[in-house]
Parts: C-alpha cells; sequence; structure tokens
C-alpha cells in the first residue's frame, strides 16, 4: 500500500471538486481522485442552468424568499442567505474561468448573458450555456485542472473509505486501483465531493449516478448525516425504458413547455396557480397521480406550440438527444416520467462545508448543508457547489496558515485490506438491483407505514446477503455496495420518524404538516440500533 501526500484530498471530480481544487492549487498541493466514470456523474449532465441574481431587475431577498418558500420550512435561513449573497461572484468566477455562458440577443436586456426562468422562481435569474450548463462548466474547469501543476489527478483509484487516527482525525482516504492493488492517500485536509444518492432507485436522470457511498463513507467515521428522507424526483426524464436514462431540463417548462395528461389536457392548471412552474415535488407527485389513472405509464411534455427556431435555438442538446432517440421535439410532445435526481440530504455541514469530524469535509450534493430544506428549487444545486466550494476553500487556507501543513502518518495505521476471494459479482448486481426496486417501490414520490416497514425487512436481508458473501467486504464492488445498502436502511429510517408530509417527503398515512419543521439527523450508530431490533 503506497502512502502518498498532499495538503488536500477531493474525492469527486464535479463542479463542486473541480471548483475547490482551483481556489486552493495555487498555494497548496491537491491530490484530485476523479475517477474516469465521474464523467458520468450528476455535474456534466445539468442542462438548465444556475440560479443567481444578475439581473438589475431581480434582487437577492427575491431569491430567498423563493428558495425558502421551495424548501417547505425547512432550509436553515443563515445558509439560504450566505448561499444567494455569494452567488454573484460565483458566477463571475466561472466567467473569468472561461464557461461560455448563452449571450443575451436582446439589445434592450440590462445583462449581457441569457437569464431563463425555472419552476419556483419569480424571476429570469438561471444563467446558462444553451442546455448543456454542466458540461460547459466541468469541461472548462477541467481544462484549467489538467494544466495546473499543483494539482495531482488520480484517475485509477476507486475510493471506499476513510482514513481516521486514535483521536478521531480524518486524515485521507483508501481505495482499490484497476490492478486490483490497495492505496492510501494521506492528507492534512480530505474533502468529500462524491455527490448525492440517486442511484438508491431505479430510475434516474443520469446514466451512472453516484449511491450515497460518500456519505456513509463519512458516516463511518462518526460524521452526522441530516435529511435523508428528502429524495428528489425530476418531475420530467425521458420515458423510454429500453434507453440511457436523461433528463429533460425544467427550463424547458420554464421557456413555456405544458405537461399533457393521457388525453392531451393540461393538468397542472387546476391543481396549482403557478401550473407547470410549480415547485418539483408538486409537479412530481401531480405528474405520479396522472400516470397511476392512465395506461401509458408517462405524461407528455409539449414544446411544438414555441416553434421550430425557438425549440432549436433554446434546446439543441435536447433536440438532439430525442432525435437519435426517434422523437423529433418540433413536431412530436416528449414523453417524460419522474425520476431520482437530487439528494436534499446528506452529511451535516457547516458554512465552510466542515464537518464534525476534524479535518473531513463535504461539498456539493453529498453535503447537507440547510440550503435545500425539504425541497431544492431549480438550478440552486450548482450555486451551492460553487458557493460552498469556495467558502470551503478560503477556510482550508486559513486552517493552513494557522495550524500547519505537515501530515504525519505514524499517527494512524491505514487499513490494510486483504484480497477478495473470488466470487460472482453477479450476485452483488442483483443485490442491488433488488434494492433500487424495494426502494423505487416503497420509499420514492408517495410513501406509506406499511411500505416503509417492508422496505425496512427486504433491505436488512439484502444486507445480510452481502455480510454472508465469503470476501465480499473486502472487495470495492462489495464494499461500495454494503456502504448502499446501510445509506438506504437509514433513508428508510429517516422516512419512518418523519409523521408528516413535507416537501419531498409525501406519506398518505400522514398527509399533513406539523406545526413546527424540524430537521432530521442521523448516525451509524442509528443504523446499528436498527440492525439489532428483531435478530
Amino acid at each position: 500500500m503506497s502512502t502518498p501526500t498532499s495538503d488536500v484530498l477531493i474525492i469527486g471530480g464535479g463542479v463542486a471538486g473541480l471548483t475547490l481544487a482551483l481556489e486552493v492549487a495555487d498555494q497548496r498541493s491537491v491530490t484530485l481522485v476523479r475517477p474516469a466514470q465521474d464523467d458520468q456523474g450528476a455535474s456534466r449532465w445539468a442542462q438548465g442552468g444556475i440560479a443567481a441574481v444578475l439581473s438589475p431587475d431581480d434582487d437577492l431577498e427575491a431569491h430567498i424568499n423563493d428558495t425558502l418558500i421551495a424548501g417547505d420550512g425547512l432550509c436553515d435561513v443563515e445558509a439560504v442567505r450566505f448561499t444567494v449573497t455569494h452567488g454573484p461572484a460565483a458566477i463571475q468566477w466561472l466567467i473569468d474561468q472561461g464557461v461560455p455562458f448563452t449571450p443575451e440577443t436582446d439589445p434592450a436586456a440590462r445583462y449581457p448573458y441569457h437569464l431563463t426562468r425555472e419552476g419556483g422562481h419569480n424571476a429570469r435569474r438561471i444563467i446558462h450555456a444553451d442546455d448543456a450548463t454542466g458540461r460547459a462548466v466541468v469541461d472548462t474547469l477541467l481544462d484549467s485542472v489538467a494544466q495546473h501543476p499543483n494539482i495531482t489527478q488520480r484517475n485509477d483509484l476507486t475510493v471506499v473509505g476513510l482514513l481516521q487516527d486514535v483521536h478521531g482525525t480524518c486524515h485521507g482516504a483508501y481505495g482499490n486501483d484497476t490492478n486490483q492493488q490497495w492505496h492510501s492517500l494521506t492528507a492534512r485536509h480530505t474533502v468529500l465531493a462524491t455527490g448525492g444518492a440517486s442511484g438508491l432507485y431505479r430510475h434516474t436522470t443520469t446514466p451512472a449516478p453516484s449511491s450515497g457511498e460518500g456519505m456513509m463513507m463519512a458516516a463511518e467515521l462518526g460524521a452526522r448525516l441530516m435529511n435523508l428522507e428528502f429524495q428528489q424526483f425530476h418531475p420530467t426524464c425521458l420515458f423510454d425504458p429500453e434507453g440511457p436514462a436523461f433528463l429533460i431540463s425544467e427550463a424547458v417548462r420554464g421557456e413555456g413547455g405544458h405537461l399533457l395528461n393521457e388525453a392531451g389536457e393540461r393538468f397542472m392548471l387546476a391543481l396549482d396557480k403557478r401550473a407547470e412552474l410549480a415547485p418539483r415535488d408538486v409537479v412530481a407527485r401531480a405528474i405520479d397521480a396522472e400516470i397511476q389513472r392512465s395506461s401509458l405509464g408517462h405524461v407528455w411534455l409539449d414544446i411544438r406550440h414555441l416553434g421550430e427556431k425557438a425549440i432549436h435555438h433554446h434546446f439543441p442538446t435536447i433536440q438532439a438527444h430525442c432525435a437519435s432517440r426517434g422523437i423529433d421535439i418540433t413536431q412530436q410532445a416528449i414523453p417524460v416520467v419522474p425520476a431520482a435526481h437530487y439528494s436534499c440530504g446528506g452529511v451535516a455541514t457547516n458554512l465552510q462545508g466542515a464537518t464534525n469530524v476534524a479535518n473531513l469535509y463535504a461539498i456539493g450534493e453529498t453535503a447537507c448543508t440547510g440550503l435545500h430544506g425539504a425541497n431544492r428549487m431549480a438550478s440552486n444545486s450548482l450555486l451551492e457547489c460553487l458557493v460552498f466550494a469556495r467558502s470551503c476553500a478560503q477556510a482550508l487556507l486559513a486552517d493552513a496558515e494557522q495550524n500547519g501543513l505537515t501530515t504525519s502518518s505514524s499517527e494512524f495505521q491505514p487499513p490494510t485490506p486483504a484480497a477478495a476471494a473470488t466470487f460472482p459479482k453477479a450476485v452483488l448486481s442483483d443485490i442491488r438491483q433488488q434494492m433500487r426496486t424495494t426502494m423505487s417501490q416503497h420509499v420514492s414520490i408517495v410513501r406509506s407505514t406499511t411500505g416503509l416497514s417492508t422496505a425496512l425487512e427486504h433491505l436488512k436481508t439484502l444486507l445480510n446477503s452481502v455480510e454472508e458473501i465469503q470476501g465480499a467486504l473486502k472487495a470495492p464492488e462489495g464494499k461500495r455496495l454494503h456502504q448502499t445498502l446501510q445509506l438506504a436502511l437509514l433513508t428508510v429510517i429517516a422516512a419512518q420518524q418523519r409523521h408528516e408530509s413535507r416537501g419531498l417527503h409525501y406519506s398518505t398515512d400522514w398527509p399533513h404538516q406539523r406545526p413546527q419543521a424540524i430537521a432530521s439527523a442521523l448516525s451509524i450508530n442509528d443504523l446499528t440500533d436498527a440492525l439489532e431490533k428483531n435478530r
């Protein structure tokens, strides 16, 4: 096991991880663990854009208020205000980095880049790069990262755990390379930017979503997890059971797209005065209800009335992708279904990304900052990545100045997992699919007490199955699946404990809200207690 040392170890290479790397690398050495499959992660597939107060016709208080409303009473007001007020500077940083945002063509406009509007926003404040904003941002930042002499990229490692000394301080991580060799990566500061947990579900909006492994790595060291029950389902994912996942951006509705039921009628008008621009939890539940009443298995998203020129101008990526799947969106409505999209819960952090474990930080979707509350508002996700990555960078630089940069590997013994025994990987794949089916059936858009209990028992059985496979927990695939099942169980426990319906958590047994909104908090001990019951 090799033990290279750097000042900052970043695990995950989406917008949050790349931004942090660039913000600290001028002064500190950085190791960025970014497996090749990260190219399929959520950041690259973000289409709509980034929300920020950029136009002179908009204001910070309006963005704050919209975010608080979408969060359904559970947002941390300080985190919301912090994020929104730092948003314009974060966008300017991206512009300075060279991100090719779509320019505004209207000479009367008061901001040089085109701004669109999405669900929950009462103003046009979404800056974007056509309909492929995530890809544009990631590609631009990756180019800068590749050229920076202080950033070492490790694309050959799968990180499966974190290193901790006898004092409880995090000192890095360990993982397995493509040759099945184990490595430890020690660092003064370790930052998780590993994404969310949409991969717990069968239908998702990205081809290779994270399944919360980073969250559980933090929990294994004692980090608190918050609000795991609030999993956002994007209302409009392309319905194609035979093809890969593909998101149909919120911006499609923002520019005037209509949702139609099986009879070809708009149904959102009767449910919410904001119609198709209602918050995502409202729209997703409405679509789910229509699907249950129909035989199609989906609803329609219609933008034909916008005209071919406008469709091609605003949505070239969506138009091209749908065409490759045999759908001409200028002539046909798009079949769509809700799909797991974003985890509002995660590793609890402060405004600098610090967890309750010394020297361990979390940023991006893997973190729970309090910004999103019970429901994330459209395009606040990339904003959170940028703002908290930049804030975390300042904290890391300040801490290094105050406490020095030495990292002593003599203080702890890194784990040395043995070589895994031979076992059929198809078995692990089958267990993962069973988990996703269980989560999609019982722990998704609409939940019930009976369904959650059924899910808990089934997930316990699957966890036991992994633990009983000889050598599974000493192989990367087995270890990560074990972490994923643990997070699925904690998600169910969090949902069981919330005796109300709020935001993304809707229970048929508890359809009303409690007067006081309370965030949920869980630890690895809660999972241990649940597993001990009924044994």
